[in-house]
């Protein structure tokens, strides 16, 4: 049964309170029509993460890697 706007205007953060805790939507009338306060389900953090493949190949190479006959020690000007 949906609330009247008077009930709404007086229980208004009980009822969003229990919108948000138990998530069902609340139904309110005005004017012969029906709103609706609906929870926003958003993904968390951790869902909205993107992988990023930087190492392309067996990380285990990059353990072996030989620089030493690519570097001299010396600095270039």
């Amino acid at each position: 049964m949906p609330y009247s706007a008077t009930r709404l205007r007086q229980n208004l953060y009980a009822i969003l309170d229990s919108v948000l805790e138990n998530g069902q939507p609340v139904e309110i009338e005005r004017k012969g029509r029906i709103l609706r306060i609906v929870p926003e389900e958003r993904p968390s953090i951790w869902e909205r993460l993107e992988e990023h493949r930087v190492v392309t190949g067996d990380p285990e190479d990059l353990v072996s890697l030989d620089w030493s006959g690519s570097w001299s020690g010396v600095a270039e000007p």
